[in-house]
């Protein structure tokens, strides 16, 4: 290990980030390095910009994957180099508004019955119930399921956040089926390796299978739980703010975005062209009325009264 790896991963640990941005953040820097055979130090922003423009033209990298790479290389050159002219001015890539794909309560309820194995069953089903992301599901602890209160602690979320979330009734049902026929000990979802939890890719490839087992057609992740979380609970008349207090959300406009995917919402709006026609079918309905009542005032005439003899 070079002195320079060595002070970026020691870097990163006094940031305290979480051990998967971590390794990403390393993976990242050292393919950038190995992109031009040289070590960091000896590049500049040019080769920054040429490395970026690399990865959008040739390599066809996702947004999310563009803006990890160049945080890490702003961390590098900022934190670890000292250097933060190199990285100044280079763009932040603009990011689509892209809306969630979101499940209905009958396709939820049809990958949970695909599910043959009660403990890839469970963990989803916790992803559900509590609006969980899949990193912190695998990563619960025995201890954090509080039956006595109902609650599940999220220790050390995304941002390194703690919060509570309701421990549904039915989900703690399974939960004690599995817990009957695993026996885990320190993590709720241990893995195969002694002392480690069930592996995040597992979870995605037991999601892919069950989405197929159920005849899906809607391209969904483990992550179109959590989004179909919200988006239910949305519908069925829980506020934004405590919604936005579950999903763990710093910003309540991040939560916001399922106003618009939410069936009730859109459902409940009329259209123009609807109140155009109504207001069309209104008019055609009090014209005759109108019509007979002219009719009726022309034919109906006052009779004249007769002069009294003098």
């Amino acid at each position: 290990m070079t002195p320079l790896r060595q002070r970026f991963i020691e870097d990163l640990e006094l940031r305290n980030l979480r051990e998967n941005t971590k390794r990403a953040y390393v993976r990242a820097v050292t393919e950038f390095a190995q992109f031009f055979g040289k070590s960091p130090e000896l590049l500049g922003r040019e080769h920054i910009r040429e490395y970026l423009l690399y990865l959008m033209r040739e390599k066809k990298a996702s947004e999310s994957t563009y803006r990890q790479v160049l945080s890490a290389i702003r961390f590098l050159y900022r934190t670890t180099l000292g250097k933060d002219w190199v990285v100044t001015g280079i763009p932040h890539i603009k990011s689509d508004k892209k809306l969630p794909v979101v499940m209905s309560m009958d396709e939820v309820d049809r990958v949970f019955n695909a599910i043959t194995s009660l403990k890839h069953r469970a963990i989803l089903m916790t992803a559900y119930a509590g609006g969980l992301r899949v990193s912190d599901v695998v990563s619960l602890m025995v201890s954090d399921i509080d039956s006595g209160r109902m609650m599940i602690r999220i220790d050390g979320g995304k941002g390194r956040r703690d919060r509570y979330v309701p421990l549904a009734k039915h989900l703690l049902v399974i939960l004690r089926e599995y817990w009957k026929a695993a026996r885990p000990k320190t993590y709720l979802f241990p893995g195969r390796k002694e002392g480690r939890h069930i592996a995040t890719n597992t979870v995605y490839l037991a999601c892919k299978q069950a989405m197929r087992d159920a005849g899906l057609k809607k391209k969904i992740s483990t992550h179109t739980f959590r989004h179909s979380f919200a988006t239910h609970l949305l519908e069925h008349g829980v506020d934004l703010r405590t919604i936005q207090i579950l999903l763990g959300h710093r910003n309540l406009n991040t939560t916001a975005i399922y106003t618009h995917v939410s069936r009730k919402q859109i459902e409940s709006t009329p259209s123009p062209l609807d109140l155009l026609q109504e207001r069309k079918q209104k008019k055609a309905k009090a014209t005759p009325a109108k019509k007979a009542r002219r009719s009726t005032k022309n034919t109906t005439k006052k009779t004249p009264r007769r002069k009294k003899a003098s």
